[in-house]
């Protein structure tokens, strides 16, 4: 009985058991045949892979990261010859210059490749002044070896143009070729590339080849804490009709450039001339307070102070520009324009129309209509030598120098004012000496700066000279205020000058009140007490000067007076 039972119990399970085994069968072989239709990429790592896991006992990422090469390198360039031996370009005379490549890298589907595209632009190339020469390149950067292959192809127009697509979406075709896309050019583009240029004439004839390898510069030898890319290669350019190379081998090395510096370096930059901006808010206040007087402003040059207002009107238009062309510093160089714009407009200008009115104080009662036409005048002069000046500036940008002297020599319309109205005290010292350090902030950081932003080479000579030229044009406004404006002029040729201090007839009928303080006068004693004027009224020295300092006129009789 025992037995059959458990026969029994076999049979009723075998059946079961049968069951699991047939849809095991049926799960393992059909997983195996869906594998087996995945695609190859997928079935098999790309080399990259295989790379990455072979040494994934070093790091996580290899022996190297993947280095991002987009951004801006600047270097030099070399014939291997000491002569080009071209028979095409006869233009390229020159064996060394300067070149700037303009990269973008962008991953690709195939691990270990980055699609690389940009510019490279060669200064000093031709014998003549047509300026350098652009190529656009496009290629590949296998970033596990640092080798950068780089193509300018050149073919007939269209021949790629339906094939744009493929390459773009198929980067193991872009690799076996490296790279065969012909870049899409811009109107601007085509307008500067002539028929006649030799660069077309490059493109037309010539397949351009670069080979380079990236490395990583040391962090000692740089500013800031970004990394630096040292790219070295070779430059080659075999003719279409296989007559030969179009031009000799050219060794090409560059280094990127650390934008993050740079923007850091022109956000200080931009903080510096707000600040110097606040200060000259600040200088030109005082100096109205000073001035606040029809008398105290007709002292004052208007030349001087229309000089003043076109620098600041020409550094906010340059600021503006920058900010415009550098997005990312918009705001930076927006907030510095705006206060140069400030500075200019409200201030310079409301300080330019009281020194005009003070100057002219008959068309003030003239009428509405007198004073528009003196008020659109002087519009009219500022706004045209502002437009002039720029014009003259672009037309001799090599004289760029000569020109910022020629600006910064605002204090000798002052001096000469001083000079002519034999002028008492126009402007505060702490005006010239606040307005001449200010003004020198802007030039010495440009052209005096070894690590300003615009890398401009510095020339100490040049800044020197200028520190030298505005610091004695600032030394004579001072000594004109505490010496007298004429103290550097010999007596011998002096104009005759009226002496508030002349002696009077003590006899006559003179009234002895003074008509300012309402207090007598003492005629009796010669002192320096008592001064006349012109038109023979008394005034005690102290009341009759205040007064000059507010209207140049006689307080009795109304009659204009001359300078004490």
């Amino acid at each position: 009985m025992g037995v059959a039972k458990n026969l029994i119990f076999i049979r009723k399970n075998s059946g079961v058991w049968l069951r699991v085994l047939f849809y095991l069968w049926i799960f393992f072989g059909g997983f195996c045949q869906v594998k087996g239709l995945r695609p190859l990429r997928e079935k098999y790592r790309s080399w990259g892979d295989e790379w990455l896991s072979a040494r994934k006992d070093e790091n996580e990422f290899g022996p190297f990261s993947a280095w991002n090469i987009t951004g801006t390198f600047r270097g030099s360039w070399r014939f291997l010859d000491s002569k080009n031996n071209s028979s095409l370009f006869p233009d390229f005379k020159k064996s060394n210059g300067n070149s700037v490549l303009e990269l973008i890298s962008t991953p690709t589907k195939i691990t270990g490749v980055h699609y690389v595209q940009g510019v490279i632009i060669f200064h000093d190339i031709f014998d003549n002044e047509r300026g350098g020469a652009q190529i656009r390149v496009e290629g590949v950067y296998v970033w596990p070896f640092r080798q950068l292959r780089m193509v300018a192809h050149s073919s007939k127009e269209g021949e790629f143009g339906q094939e744009d697509d493929y390459l773009l979406s198929n980067p193991y075709h872009l690799l076996g070729t490296f790279s065969s896309q012909v870049f899409q050019e811009s109107p601007r583009d085509k307008i500067w590339k002539q028929k006649h240029s030799p660069i077309y004439e490059m493109e037309k004839h010539c397949n351009v080849e670069i080979a380079a390898q990236i490395s990583r510069v040391s962090s000692s030898t740089n500013d800031g804490d970004q990394d630096h890319y040292h790219l070295e290669g070779l430059m080659e350019s075999p003719s279409v009709d296989d007559d030969g190379d179009c031009f000799s081998p050219m060794l090409l090395n560059a280094t990127s450039i650390n934008i993050e510096v740079y923007y850091n370096k022109a956000v200080n930059y931009t903080l510096m001339v707000t600040f110097v901006s606040f200060l000259q808010v600040l200088l030109l206040i005082r100096q109205m307070e000073h001035s606040n007087t029809q008398s105290g402003a007709a002292k004052v040059s208007i030349l001087m102070i229309g000089q003043q207002g076109i620098i600041d009107a020409y550094l906010c238009l340059l600021h503006l520009t920058a900010g415009i062309l550098v997005e990312s510093l918009f705001n930076a160089f927006a907030t510095a324009a705006f206060f140069k714009f400030v500075v200019f407009s409200i201030f310079e200008m409301r300080y330019l129309l009281a020194i005009w009115k003070a100057n002219r104080p008959m068309t003030s009662g003239e009428g509405w209509q007198a004073m528009r036409r003196e008020l659109s005048v002087l519009y009219s002069r500022f706004y045209g030598i502002l437009l002039g000046g720029i014009l003259i500036m672009y037309e001799f940008h090599r004289f760029l120098r000569p020109l910022l002297f020629l600006l910064h020599s605002f204090w000798i319309p002052q001096i000469v004012t001083n000079v002519i109205r034999d002028s008492r005290k126009p402007l505060h010292p702490h005006y010239i000496l606040g307005m001449t350090v200010t003004r020198l902030a802007i030039p010495l950081y440009v052209f005096g700066c070894p690590h300003n932003f615009m890398r401009i080479e510095p020339d100490r000579s040049w800044c020197i000279c200028l520190g030298i030229f505005m610091a004695v044009q600032a030394l004579i406004l001072l000594l004109q205020h505490y010496l007298g404006s004429r103290w550097f002029i010999p007596r011998q040729i002096l104009p005759e000058k009226y002496s508030y201090y002349r002696r009077f007839d003590q006899n006559g009928d003179h009234a002895t009140d003074c008509v300012i303080c309402m207090t007598a006068i003492d005629l009796t004693q010669r002192s320096n007490n008592c001064m006349v004027t012109p038109c023979d009224h008394f005034f005690h020295s102290g009341c009759l000067q205040r007064w000059m300092d507010i209207k140049m006129e006689c307080p009795t009789c109304r009659r204009s007076l001359p300078p004490a």
